[in-house]
């Protein structure tokens, strides 16, 4: 990696491309310290180890504990995205139409994302709004006028586009998916404030006869660490390799050849998605907890719709499996992949071109993805059972979310920037 990055900042293009980066991650982060006007964001202190506060904070990277004008981060635009690619699975006629249409038809969904990423984040925006002011037993918002309240909307739902637009600035001009590169920018930001979070719980504010265990715990801490970072990146990396041959001989290709798909070819999506679909509900609880935080019902959503509870882990897990499974289809998608295999005069051997390709590839994605996703469910949950047993801090039980978001996100980073180096040297070899 050390190496990959060192000869990077060697070719100018590719060093444009990483100061790019850079330039719009230090703008997210500067953005991400700028309170919004008319809340007073120290009173979220009291409730500092609310689920839902710490599940946005993830994806907001501490936005949201400062409530700034980036609080809401990515996720509505996630929501939006994963509601707009359900809509595609033959439910919305119009969506399908443009999902087969190419680039003009990226375009068109694309746009409607927006759209509703805009709509969902000023709903969003009002209800965490009016669920902090009722959990801090009001005082959060200074001026509790309607006119106020619309007006903090209307800011949050600017930083969330403008977050987005950033996002995609990133895909387009610098290296990486943008908006898991603000994720993961947001995630590693908090790293030094959870780390000295946990040497002051298990070393400073303790007595001096039980630093014995503390010092224990943090050494299986970083054992259980390496583990999950050697194993999320092996999982990340295997794939499984289709032998392809060639009817259509031309001159100089060859006549067979081999297509990789991934054990997990859904990546870290899925749990990106799992926790904004997570945070969702809450926010909406959160709108209405001045006058329902006592009644039943919304004791039992609370208790669903929380990552540290046991029906909000089992929850939280399923939603990473399924999610994973969805996102490996609509990343491979076997029958788009059948007609161009068909189209180039290709096929996999001893199965016939076509609805017999699809098939084949369909049965062996959901069975690598079956593999991808139980990992995935279970290096999320772990930590979060571990938290619940233990009572450890709240850090520990988003820990393996955060890792996988973040080791996922660097090798797809690391993957890119090996492309753009290969590019580089077909490119200079074709002009000499």
């Amino acid at each position: 990696m050390i190496k990959l990055l060192r000869d990077s900042f060697k070719v100018k293009e590719i060093r444009s491309k990483l100061f790019f980066t850079i330039f719009a991650l230090f703008v997210f982060r500067l953005g991400a310290h700028i309170t919004v006007p008319g809340v007073d964001a120290s009173r979220l202190q009291t409730i500092s180890e609310l689920p839902f506060l710490n599940m946005l904070n993830i994806v907001s990277g501490s936005a949201m504990q400062n409530f700034s004008i980036f609080a809401m981060g990515v996720s509505p635009y996630i929501t939006a995205s994963i509601v707009i690619q359900l809509l595609q699975m033959d439910i919305v006629p119009k969506f399908v139409e443009w999902s087969k249409q190419g680039e003009v038809g990226r375009r068109k969904l694309n746009q409607a994302t927006r759209v509703l990423t805009l709509i969902l984040g000023f709903v969003q925006s009002i209800g965490i709004t009016f669920g902090f002011n009722s959990f801090t037993q009001l005082g959060f918002v200074t001026d509790t006028s309607v006119k106020n309240f619309m007006i903090i909307g209307l800011i949050l739902t600017a930083g969330t586009m403008f977050v987005t637009w950033l996002g995609e600035q990133i895909t387009e001009k610098g290296v990486g998916n943008g908006v898991s590169m603000i994720i993961f920018a947001g995630i590693i930001s908090r790293m030094p404030t959870d780390i000295k979070g946990l040497i002051e719980d298990y070393f400073i504010n303790i007595e001096s006869s039980e630093i014995w265990k503390s010092a224990i715990f943090m050494i299986l801490l970083v054992i259980a660490i390496l583990v999950i970072v050697t194993l999320v990146t092996y999982v990340q990396q295997a794939e499984r390799k289709i032998p392809i041959q060639y009817t259509k001989r031309v001159a100089g290709a060859p006549t067979s050849s081999y297509l990789p798909i991934k054990v997990n070819a859904a990546g870290v999506i899925p749990v990106i998605f799992a926790s904004s679909f997570i945070a969702t509900p809450n926010a909406i609880l959160q709108a209405v907890a001045s006058n329902n935080a006592g009644k039943d019902w919304y004791q039992v959503l609370t208790q669903i719709f929380s990552y540290n509870t046991v029906p909000g882990a089992i929850i939280y897990t399923v939603l990473i499996v399924a999610f994973t499974f969805f996102y490996a289809f609509v990343q491979v998608n076997p029958e788009k992949l059948a007609e161009n295999l068909q189209k180039q005069g290709s096929y996999i051997p001893s199965v016939r071109p076509g609805k017999g390709t699809e098939e084949y590839v369909s049965g062996l994605l959901m069975r690598l993805s079956a593999v991808g996703a139980i990992f995935l469910g279970l290096v999320a949950l772990l930590p979060i059972v571990a938290q619940m047993i233990w009572n450890l801090p709240q850090s520990i039980g988003l820990g393996g979310t955060s890792l996988l978001i973040v080791i996922g996100v660097a090798l797809e980073t690391a993957k890119q920037l090996e492309g753009l180096m290969l590019k580089r040297k077909y490119t200079g070899f074709i002009n000499n």
